[in-house]
């Protein structure tokens, strides 16, 4: 889908700062539509995409050193608004006539401004204070501050140790704040983007799901024609959203293909076949391939060489049934927006696209053009458009399931039994964490089956067998996550369903490291 089709959108300059898609998401929240480019983004460019306003995001550099990260400064003469984040302030102060420092101390974490005027960015905001001012709770981090404002700028409000908290030059509808209103420690920070948004730039609130799914759709079928399109369906929420949204555009000139690499949880292929195949009734094709795979993996233990092994083999099988389909013009990806933010990422692209996360290599092989009908789209924003196609609750917020699938579960080599005995754990894990009602809560939730055996009891006798781990994170994006602190009672269940009803494991033990420094899975 072409930018163009949205008449009030935002554009999302990035300096690099951790926080950039969080500005998109508050956006999106808002129902306004917006797009994150990298800082560098040509001008000529910049007045193609037409934006109602542009934000300057935060970043990691400080202005007055060399090789700073600068704007084209031609962004100030489209006469539209411009609100700077933090280093997108202290780039505005710098070009702008204004003079940017180090600070004496450093602001890091929860900071109280005193508002000056509240007006515009700050209307309907501040409380009052013990000195009877207006006062806002924000986020800070940064090192520098503003030592003057440039000409034509006034301060909006200051903090204990930023005299320019946030200032604006009204006339010409530039902004700028020092602090963080895009995350959850700023209160109020929606509030203020919503300002921004509605006050300031006039936008209207038109980025909505179901507006998505009608020109997506419309989209599709202007581009799409009469020709043919492949599609991979894994039984995840991204390529099932994609196949429904197409087969809804193009309808029988879709054709599906799920490989069963033998790696799945137990019952995913009877649900996507019947989901796909006889409610939805797709043309979709099953490739049992779970032979292949495993004796390709036999032996191997190293979980990179893993991962390679699979999607290599992915790519051979899906590409020879995909021939075997006849001709098509096209295969479709399920590709999300953070996907492609981080291609284009301003500290350069990202070295490699994981095999597991999408069909990764297949356009080069077969030949075929990309179709990415969610490539504008977050997580969330696809659960929506599943909801608004009508795709079942229980698959549209499934938890995210790794490409290689139990393969980087398995901890050590892959068999057919250390398979069955992680399914078994696996299942209880889930059936536990969805009757404590957490399912929905978290970001994931599965077992790990370790290449380790340990001594145990059962009844009378000794054992030596398996242990398995239990890990279960909360998490916005899954760049950072943290051990969900699940109840007692629920791992006490899920402990003595695993010991007592899966043969092989005598123990069971909970994860809680969180990412960083460890990863959400464990190979």
């Amino acid at each position: 889908m072409s930018a163009s089709l949205y008449k009030h959108k935002i554009l999302i300059l990035d300096f690099g700062s951790q926080y950039t898609q969080l500005i998109a998401r508050r956006i999106r929240e808002a129902r306004v539509y917006c797009e994150i480019h990298p800082f560098n983004m040509p001008i000529k460019r910049i007045k193609e995409f037409s934006p109602k306003g542009i934000i300057l995001s935060g970043g990691p550099s400080s202005i007055y050193e060399a090789h700073s990260p600068m704007a084209d400064t031609a962004i100030f003469d489209l006469n539209i608004p411009i609100l700077g984040i933090c280093y997108g302030m202290q780039f505005m102060t710098h070009v702008m006539g204004g003079k940017v420092g180090r600070a004496l101390e450093r602001e890091y974490g929860h900071a109280v401004i005193s508002i000056l005027d509240d007006r515009d960015l700050f209307h309907g905001l501040g409380k009052n204070g013990d000195g009877g001012g207006r006062e806002e709770t924000v986020w800070m981090s940064h090192g520098d501050r503003i030592e003057q404002i440039p000409p034509g700028f006034v301060i909006l409000a200051k903090s204990k140790n930023s005299p320019v908290a946030a200032m604006a030059d009204e006339s010409r509808r530039f902004f700028g704040v020092q602090f963080h209103p895009e995350v959850a420690h700023t209160p109020n920070g929606i509030k203020i983007l919503q300002n921004f948004l509605f006050r300031i730039c006039r936008c209207e609130a038109t980025w909505t799901m179901a507006s998505f799914v009608r020109r997506t759709v419309r989209a599709l079928r202007e581009r799409i024609g009469p020709e043919r399109v492949i599609c991979g369906i894994s039984g995840g929420v991204d390529s099932s959203v994609t196949a429904v949204l197409l087969h809804k555009a193009i309808g029988s000139q879709l054709s599906c293909i799920f490989v069963d690499n033998g790696l799945l949880r137990r019952g995913e292929t009877e649900e996507v076949m019947e989901l796909f195949g006889q409610r939805y009734g797709m043309d979709i094709h099953l490739v049992d391939a779970s032979k292949h795979f495993l004796s390709k993996l036999r032996g191997i233990t190293d979980p990179e060489k893993k991962r390679k092994i699979i999607g290599r083999e992915f790519i051979r099988v899906f590409e020879k049934k995909a021939r075997e389909l006849g001709e098509a013009r096209y295969l479709a990806q399920g590709t999300l927006y953070p996907d492609v933010i981080e291609s284009v990422s301003f500290k350069g692209p990202s070295a490699t696209i994981k095999t597991h996360h999408n069909v990764g290599g297949l356009p080069e092989v077969m030949k075929l053009e990309l179709v990415e009908p969610l490539r504008e789209l977050f997580k969330d924003e696809v659960r929506q458009v599943g909801m608004e196609l009508g795709l079942p609750r229980e698959l549209v917020m499934r938890q995210p399931f790794p490409g290689p699938g139990l393969a980087v579960r398995i901890l050590g080599e892959v068999t057919r039994e250390r398979l069955d005995i992680l399914r078994a754990a696996d299942v209880i894990v889930l059936e536990e964490i969805r009757a404590a009602e957490l399912y929905e809560k978290v970001w994931q939730a599965f077992a790990v089956l370790l290449p380790v055996r340990t001594v145990g009891v059962m009844g009378d006798e000794r054992t030596y067998e398996n242990v398995i781990a239990v890990r279960v994170v909360d998490s916005l994006d899954a760049m950072t996550a943290d051990w969900t602190r699940v109840p007692y009672e629920v791992l006490a269940r899920i402990s003595n369903r695993i010991i007592n009803m899966v043969k092989g494991v005598n123990r069971v033990v909970y994860d809680i490291s969180s990412k960083p420094p460890a990863t959400i899975e464990w190979e």
